[in-house]
């Protein structure tokens, strides 16, 4: 088509797959998938993304292998191999009698995680949530200082962790569960990680396309779902509620400013920030 780029002509034929809070998939063959980032998404974040998803790939972690950055109009991509299979969330939607079993095998899924040391080329926990901060222009000083302050008090560690683990980012396939979206990928402390999936529990909103049925069952069942995963996760990990509880304060303020980082950069694209408790 004149006036468009190869990469855009291309897009044109290919399926759009699915689509999440910072970037939509689509097919890119047979084979493969292309992750295309909105535009507000700065093209550092993509790079930093590629690099830790080959690095975590390197390490032997069970996750899709990235191949290449793509640029398609204003917006940056990442070309990834494509998983055959459902995610844990889907499986549930299909099989709703499977809820608890499925919130017991999130948790195991994120110990195995934990078990991995994270490679050299992350960045830390600390450096992660510091971007966070430092991003969000318009997040109160004060909430700023806060986070900081209870950041310092917190422990440091060298275990992969994901930033963003939640049943939506499993993967089930016929190689066994595979991990997906690394973004927010860092070297740190295991139960800072939970604790970013245990504040994800109290406030996240589930896909706009998630049938009534299983919105209905997580308004009934959310808090003994959070408890059956937090439970399960210090079965086979070390750690206490108490120092989770620590992380948590300081997750909620990330999170915080992570989404006034995001709407501050649609508010520059002349885009509708938007409402969402959760990234």
């Amino acid at each position: 088509m004149p006036g468009l780029s190869p990469n855009e002509t291309r897009l044109k034929t290919e399926v759009l797959i699915a689509t999440g809070l910072t970037s939509e998939v689509f097919s890119w063959g047979p084979e493969r998938v292309l992750k295309l980032f909105f535009p507000w998404v700065q093209r550092e974040t993509v790079e930093r993304e590629f690099s830790a998803t080959q690095a975590i790939h390197r390490a032997g972690m069970p996750t899709p292998a990235a191949f290449e950055l793509l640029q398609v109009g204003q917006r940056s991509g990442i070309v990834f191999e494509r998983l055959h299979g459902d995610s844990l969330l889907r499986g549930v939607e299909r099989r709703p009698w499977t809820l608890f079993t499925a919130a017991r095998q999130l948790a195991e899924q994120h110990a195995r995680v934990h078990s991995y040391d994270a490679p050299p080329e992350l960045s830390t926990q600390r450096e992660q949530i510091e971007r966070w901060i430092a991003s969000a222009e318009d997040f109160p000083p004060a909430q700023k200082a806060a986070a900081r302050a209870q950041m310092a008090r917190l422990p440091t560690g060298g275990a992969l962790c994901h930033g963003d683990f939640h049943p939506g980012n499993i993967i089930l396939t016929s190689r066994g569960p595979m991990i997906i979206d690394w973004a927010g990928a860092s070297r740190g402390h295991p139960l800072g990680d939970v604790a970013r999936t245990s504040v994800l529990f109290e406030s996240a909103n589930l896909p706009p396309n998630t049938p009534l049925k299983i919105r209905i069952l997580m308004k009934l069942a959310r808090q003994l779902l959070h408890r059956t995963y937090l439970r399960r996760y210090l079965e086979v990990r070390p750690g206490t509620l108490e120092d989770i509880e620590s992380w948590r304060v300081v997750q909620r303020l990330a999170g915080l400013a992570w989404r006034a980082g995001k709407n501050a950069a649609l508010a520059k694209l002349q885009l509708q920030p938007d409402q969402t408790p959760s990234n």
